[in-house]
């Protein structure tokens, strides 16, 4: 199969209104609900905390993933019905794809919603939520788009005004363009993101930084944000936070640091880790600061084989209520030490470790293709 790589430099020849024809997108406006004044106390809640629901979009396709398709989709599966253990979980799928996603994910503790999708990474094309003082839902749409035109998303552009929908929450549809996998927050006011991302004239050109920092403090209640450097055109996302720090709770981070010379992200981790080890959150308080390095060796399968996209990183875990679903690549020493580390981190939940190659071969991991929405 073509990597996502691959596939993003097919994609780069063809240009302007060629994209749509080629590709057999057909775009649709998505309904704009103005977003309440920012006096507003709405706030995006750390994940940890007790959810609803979480979501998952039955999405790979052909077109995409190949002969992978199957794959991806039992792996999708295996993933819902992980969380479908500790809590409920909606699956969005193909109107013409619900039998066989119902036959691969089951139907305990499942609800199925048909819509048009385009692929599986719901983190990023799926609504933020958010929550207020009174008990208010909020759905925050960052108008996704592909990862800047990477890929088609039609589609896919229009789930987190669905989910928000389904969630009967009040719709807010920022002025910028990102992805959920771009955003990591405690819940007490402090996020931690890449400039990579949010930064990039793929996404918001003409945004200085400072403009970027005022409208996600906005749209998710933040007072500050801790921004780490990234590293562009490197994959898909152009470095999302949650392959490189992410809150376990308020005041402590979990961060990946890559300690193969050969791999990008070697230098990156790094500088990262320098920049979070002197930061302070938003009540001006030092970070404790636990590292967590990807396996040095990997199942050989056609998965990681020849694939610069195959992404292990152990910290896209994703919180459920009383689990941890975390992913396992083979290596027994870095599996296990990943499993003590989150279950030091997270006392008295379930850490459930999956083998989520067919998912990971795409560039992605178990918080990419999660969204969750919180209980209020």
């Amino acid at each position: 199969m073509a990597t996502r790589r691959d596939f993003i430099k097919q994609l780069s020849t063809v240009a302007g209104l060629g994209i749509a024809s080629s590709l057999g997108l057909s775009f649709r406006a998505t309904p704009v609900q103005a977003a309440p004044g920012l006096g507003d106390d709405w706030y995006v809640q750390e994940e940890s905390l007790p959810q609803l629901r979480a979501f998952v979009a039955f999405g790979a396709q052909p077109a995409i993933w190949d002969d992978w398709t199957a794959d991806v989709q039992d792996c999708i599966a295996r993933i819902a019905k992980a969380i479908a253990q500790f809590q409920p979980v909606t699956v969005l799928c193909r109107s013409n794809e619900l039998a066989l996603a119902k036959r691969k994910c089951g139907t305990t503790n499942m609800r199925f919603l048909t819509t048009p999708l385009d692929d599986v990474w719901i983190r990023d094309s799926g609504a933020n939520f958010a929550v207020d003082e009174q008990g208010g839902l909020y759905a925050i749409d960052f108008n996704f788009s592909g990862w800047g035109g990477k890929q088609q998303h039609a589609n896919d552009a229009q789930v987190a005004s669905l989910m928000s929908s389904d969630a009967k929450a009040t719709y807010i549809r920022s002025q910028l363009t990102g992805e959920g996998g771009g955003i990591e927050v405690d819940g007490n006011g402090t996020a931690i993101m890449t400039e990579s991302c949010w930064v990039n004239s793929n996404r918001n050109p003409g945004w200085s930084k400072a403009q970027v920092d005022a409208e996600l403090k906005a749209m998710l209640g933040l007072r500050k944000i801790i921004w780490l450097p990234g590293i562009k055109g490197k994959d898909i996302t152009d470095a999302h936070v949650d392959f490189y720090a992410r809150f376990v709770k308020p005041g402590v981070v979990i961060a990946n640091l890559d300690n193969d010379p050969a791999s990008y992200d070697y230098a990156v981790t790094r500088t990262h880790l320098e920049i979070l080890k002197t930061a302070t959150d938003a009540d001006g308080k030092r970070l404790q600061i636990h590292t967590l390095s990807p396996p040095r060796t990997l199942r050989s399968n056609k998965f990681t084989r020849d694939n610069p996209d195959f992404a292990p990183g152990y910290i896209n875990y994703f919180p459920v209520n009383g689990g941890i679903i975390a992913p396992q690549f083979g290596d027994a020493s870095a599996d296990a030490a990943s499993k003590a580390l989150l279950e030091k981190l997270y006392p008295g939940r379930k850490v459930v470790q999956l083998n989520i190659d067919a998912v990971a071969a795409g560039g992605g991991g178990i918080h990419c293709v999660t969204q969750q929405q919180p209980r209020v």
